[in-house]
């Protein structure tokens, strides 16, 4: 399991971040999840901007085909699955609200923004509204920690155990 807080930003990661993206990453305090051949896959970000402004999306989600393979699952329409599991299962529910007190928990280690005090993201902890947070908090945190995110990346075409980067780079 990954937990803040993370070994400093490479100049490396934040010019593989730039590619995936298409612009430069914001506010990375780390890299939460890679790729087995070392690119990043979820960057940490800090809850506030350098502009001020606050960022309640801590762990978010940059490997191409996960974020592909997420917006495929979104389009399929599995989080009106989801959330209809979410509502009819009380540990479904339980282990998610607990994912989202672990993702605030996380976050906290990085600074406290009243603005987004008690908001995570992905709709946690009441509702499934995007999986590209939660399966990102899911690889951050390792498996067990996030259900839907677990679930999301399970029925997803993408794996964090095969690499598919278009630029891979030596691990380490």
């Amino acid at each position: 399991m990954t937990t803040p807080p993370f070994p400093p930003v490479s100049d490396a990661d934040l010019a593989a971040l730039r590619e995936q993206l298409g612009r430069p990453a914001r506010g990375v305090v780390g890299i939460a999840a890679r790729c087995v051949c070392g690119n990043p896959t979820v960057a940490a970000t800090a809850p506030r901007l350098a502009d001020g402004s606050p960022f309640p999306t801590f762990y978010y989600l940059t490997h191409p085909a996960a974020t592909a393979a997420m917006s495929t699952l979104e389009a399929s329409h599995m989080m009106r699955d989801l959330n209809d599991e979410l509502a009819a299962d009380e540990e479904l529910a339980d282990a998610y609200a607990k994912a989202h007190e672990a993702y605030l928990a996380d976050r906290a280690e990085y600074g406290e923004v009243d603005e987004i005090e008690g908001i995570s993201a992905g709709g946690m902890p009441t509702r499934v509204k995007c999986l590209h947070a939660v399966a990102g908090h899911a690889l951050a945190a390792g498996p067990g920690v996030n259900p839907i995110g677990d679930r999301a990346l399970a029925l997803s075409s993408w794996s964090p155990d095969r690499c598919v980067c278009t630029n891979p780079r030596a691990s380490g």
